[in-house]
């Protein structure tokens, strides 16, 4: 199974992080941002926007001459025995305040050994999780996450995949033929968020958007009652422009 590797805004800006982070590591004493700017090639408006993201995931800190340091978050996920807690805690911080500035549960999902894994989600009274009624594994077909997830695998990976857990009715809105989702993955451009429409729950209307780091598929998605249908495309939209950091995570 090949992975389809089409770049989005999230993992160009991570891209660009990175050598912010590459570089303030390198200057352990700290560099000023006419500095990063100069040696990183970034333009300063769009240094400044990285800088202050940078900063809120404490993974650079500014010390008292205003230069720039690494921080907490970048620590910890730079120890070797204690990554995988700092990973999850680090990710599940950047969910917390994802679930808050777009309203919604918000899960962290990836393709593991050919199956829809949900590894964590953040929700609250006022934001609940989606009721798993089916399990996620076998409903990629009706999923947001799952139809993410499927998009980033190349057409064998796919077909595959539904071949192994084959398309069931699970609302009157679910596609269940072969033929018709597997033309719809095809055709979905990977900056726009797939969008699952009470195909997977009544009641129930998600979105998420692709987070291919390394030869992992993964994806951020979210969740609304239908009465708050109405705002799930801006929800989606604010979901994109703020998965640089769960990605930037993920890279580390």
């Amino acid at each position: 199974m090949a992975l389809r590797h089409e770049p989005t805004a999230s993992y160009h800006s991570v891209q660009d992080a990175l050598r912010v982070l590459e570089t303030v590591a390198r200057r352990g004493t700290g560099i000023n941002e006419t500095e990063l700017a100069r040696e990183t090639g970034i333009a300063t408006e769009r240094l400044t926007t990285l800088l202050r993201m940078l900063r809120r995931e404490a993974y650079v800190e500014q010390i008292a001459d205003g230069a720039y340091v690494t921080g907490a978050a970048f620590v910890r996920l730079g120890s070797a025995d204690g990554h995988p807690q700092a990973l999850r805690d680090t990710l599940q911080r950047t969910l917390d305040r994802l679930r808050d500035s777009v309203g919604a549960a918000v899960y962290l999902s990836r393709y593991v050994d050919g199956e829809v894994r949900v590894t964590q989600y953040a929700d609250s009274p006022a934001t609940p999780k989606v009721n798993e009624w089916v399990d996620f594994r076998y409903s990629a077909h009706a999923t947001a996450v799952g139809k993410s997830l499927l998009t980033q695998l190349d057409h064998e990976g796919r077909r595959d995949h539904l071949a192994r857990h084959r398309p069931a009715r699970l609302t009157s809105r679910t596609i269940t033929s072969d033929r018709l989702l597997l033309s719809k993955l095809a055709a979905q451009p990977p900056t726009v968020p797939v969008l699952d429409l009470q195909e997977y729950a009544v009641g129930t209307v998600c979105a998420a958007v692709p987070l291919t780091a390394g030869s992992t598929a993964g994806c951020l998605a979210l969740s609304l009652p239908l009465a708050h249908a109405h705002r799930l495309r801006r929800a989606a939209d604010a979901l994109n422009r703020n998965a640089a950091p769960v990605l930037l995570s993920l890279a580390i």
